[in-house]
C-alpha cells in the first residue's frame, strides 16, 4: 500500500441516504448514493419496503457497478427505502458487512444504516455474545440491532432511543421499519446527518449533495442529538439526550465532504479556499507557481495562490481511470502504477520554483514521491504547503487513520518531516487558522467548536475499547473468534 497513493490518504467514511413516501424509492436512493459515492468505494447496499415485506440488494464495488441495471432496481419495490456505501473503518470487506443490515425483531423488521464508529462497540459485543447473541457480521452497525431487540421497552421508539443511550461514539443512523423512516444523531454531531425534501416526501443524507443530484430541497440539517421519526403522518423530532454544545468533525470540511456540500451552512469548496488563504497569510513562499495535489489539495490551492498572487497550475496532472485495484507484482511495475495515477505537467513545472499544497499529511509516503516527481519533471525549488495542522494522533469515530506510530507528525520534528519529504520548506496551517477558515476567531479551549483530536488529542467521548500506548484502529475481527 505504502506504494501507492492509496496507502497514504485519509479513507472516507460511510454515506448513508433514506427516502420515505415515493413510488420510486430506491432509484432516488441510488441516486443519492451515486453523490455520496466518494464517502465510500469498498461496498454499496439498499433495501426498500414495498408495504408488505423488506427487500435487499447488496454488492461490493460501486454504485454503478451494483444499481445501473433496471431489473436490479425492479427488484427493490416500494415507496421506502435506505441505503449506503461504505469504506470499511471496522470489520472485514465482506459481503456479510455490507449494509444496511436487517433483522427481524419482535414487532417486524428492521433495517439500519451507519456512519461513524462506536468507540465501545467491542465492550457492548462481548457483553451480548456472553448474554447469547448470535452475531452475524463483524460490523460495529450490528450491535444497535442486538441492542434494540432486547431493550424492555414497549414501542419500538423508545427501545430503539433505549439502544442509542448505551452507544459512545459517533454515528449517524438511517433506519427503516414497517411504518417508519429513521434518522439519528450522535450527541456531538460528530458525523453529519441532513433532511430534505422531494415531492413532498421527506430524505435523510450525510450530505446536501445527494439532495442536489435528485433535484430535492433542502430542509435542515439534523441536530446533535437528535431523532427524527418520518411516517405517514409526517415528521416528529425527539431529543432523548441532555443539550449540549454541538462539536462536528473536522475532516468534513478539509476532506471528507464533497466540495459542492453544504455542512452547515457553508459551502464546503469556500471553506477550503479560505483555508489556502489563511494558511498563504501564515507560510508564505518565494515561488513562481502553486501546484495542487489533486484532487483534494485544488480549493487550498486556488485560495492560496490567490491570497499570495502567484499563478495558480496544474503541475501534475491526475488520471481518473485507473483503478484501485491495480496489480503491482514488482518493485518496477509498482513504481509504473504510481505514474499511472499522478503525472508531472512538466511544461508547467521545469525551471521553477513551485508550491505543492496538499489537504494533509498521513504517514508522508505520498508526499515522498510527490516531492521527488517535481524535482524529476525539473523544479528548481519544492516549497510544501499543508492545509491543516499535523495529524499527530489517530481517529477512532470512523476516519481509518493508522496507528500513532504511523502518522509521520507524530513521530518526527517539523524539520524531520521536511527532511524525510525531501523539500525545500514545508508548513502547515495552524489550528487556529483552521478555525478562523471555518468562521471562528480561533479555538476557543474550553469549549471547543469542532471534534478535531487527529490535531490536538481532545478526544470528545469516551475511548472504551481503547487500551495501550499506541491503539489500534478499532476492529471487530479480534472479537470474531
Amino acid at each position: 500500500m505504502d506504494s501507492d497513493f492509496d496507502g497514504d490518504t485519509l479513507h472516507e467514511e460511510c454515506g448513508v441516504f433514506g427516502i420515505y413516501g415515493h413510488p420510486d424509492a430506491a432509484a432516488i436512493t441510488a441516486l443519492g448514493l451515486h453523490a455520496l459515492q466518494h464517502r465510500g468505494q469498498e461496498a454499496v447496499g439498499i433495501v426498500s419496503y414495498d408495504g408488505t415485506k423488506f427487500h435487499a440488494e447488496k454488492g461490493l464495488g460501486l454504485v454503478g457497478d451494483n444499481f445501473s441495471d433496471a431489473a436490479v432496481i425492479a427488484r427493490l419495490p416500494g415507496a421506502a427505502a435506505i441505503g449506503h456505501v461504505r469504506y470499511a473503518t471496522t470489520g472485514e470487506t465482506a459481503l456479510r458487512n455490507v449494509q444496511p443490515l436487517f433483522a427481524e425483531l419482535h414487532g417486524g423488521g428492521f433495517a439500519v444504516a451507519h456512519n461513524g464508529n462506536l468507540t465501545n462497540a467491542l465492550t457492548l459485543r462481548r457483553q451480548l455474545v456472553q448474554d447469547g447473541a448470535i452475531c452475524q457480521s463483524t460490523s460495529d452497525t450490528e450491535v444497535i440491532l442486538h441492542l434494540v431487540a432486547r431493550s424492555r421497552r414497549g414501542r419500538f421508539m423508545d427501545r430503539f432511543i433505549d439502544a442509542l443511550q448505551r452507544l459512545e461514539g459517533a454515528y449517524s443512523f438511517v433506519g427503516l421499519t414497517n411504518k417508519k423512516l429513521i434518522g439519528a444523531r450522535d450527541p456531538l454531531g460528530i458525523r453529519p446527518l441532513v433532511l430534505g425534501q422531494l415531492d413532498g416526501r421527506y430524505i435523510l443524507a450525510s450530505e446536501t449533495c445527494a439532495l442536489d443530484i435528485i433535484g430535492a430541497k433542502f430542509v435542515r440539517d439534523i441536530e446533535n442529538g437528535e431523532v427524527v421519526v418520518i411516517s405517514e403522518e409526517g415528521i416528529e423530532s425527539i431529543k432523548p439526550f441532555p443539550d449540549q454544545p454541538m462539536r462536528p468533525c473536522i475532516f468534513e470540511y478539509i476532506y471528507f465532504a464533497r466540495p459542492d456540500s453544504m455542512v452547515h451552512g457553508r459551502n464546503v469548496y469556500e471553506v477550503r479556499k479560505r483555508m489556502g488563504e489563511q494558511l498563504a497569510r501564515e507560510a508564505p513562499a518565494s515561488a513562481d507557481v502553486v501546484v495542487p495535489v489533486p484532487d483534494s489539495g485544488v480549493p487550498a490551492a486556488i485560495g492560496y495562490a490567490q491570497a499570495c498572487n502567484i499563478p495558480y497550475e496544474l503541475g501534475i496532472i491526475r488520471n481518473h481511470y485507473v483503478g484501485r485495484t491495480f496489480i503491482q507484482p514488482t518493485q518496477s511495475v509498482r513504481e509504473i502504477g504510481v505514474r499511472m495515477k499522478h503525472s508531472a505537467n512538466r511544461g508547467v513545472v521545469a525551471g521553477r520554483r513551485i508550491v505543492l499544497v496538499d489537504d494533509s499529511i498521513v504517514r508522508g509516503t505520498t508526499s515522498v514521491k510527490i516531492v521527488q516527481m517535481m524535482r524529476d519533471a525539473g523544479a528548481t525549488e519544492v516549497h510544501f504547503r499543508i492545509a491543516s495542522p499535523p495529524i499527530a494522533h489517530p481517529d477512532y469515530y470512523g476516519i481509518d487513520t493508522p496507528e500513532r506510530d504511523k502518522l509521520l507528525a507524530a513521530t518526527h520534528s517539523l524539520e524531520e518531516m521536511r527532511a524525510y519529504i525531501g523539500a525545500d520548506s514545508l508548513a502547515f496551517l495552524s489550528v487556529d487558522g483552521i478555525y478562523r477558515a471555518v468562521g471562528y476567531e480561533g479555538r476557543d479551549p474550553a469549549r471547543p467548536q469542532f471534534t478535531d483530536h487527529c490535531f490536538t488529542g481532545d478526544y470528545p467521548t469516551p475511548l472504551t475499547d481503547i487500551s495501550g500506548e499506541a491503539p489500534r484502529q478499532l476492529s471487530m475481527l479480534a472479537e470474531a473468534g
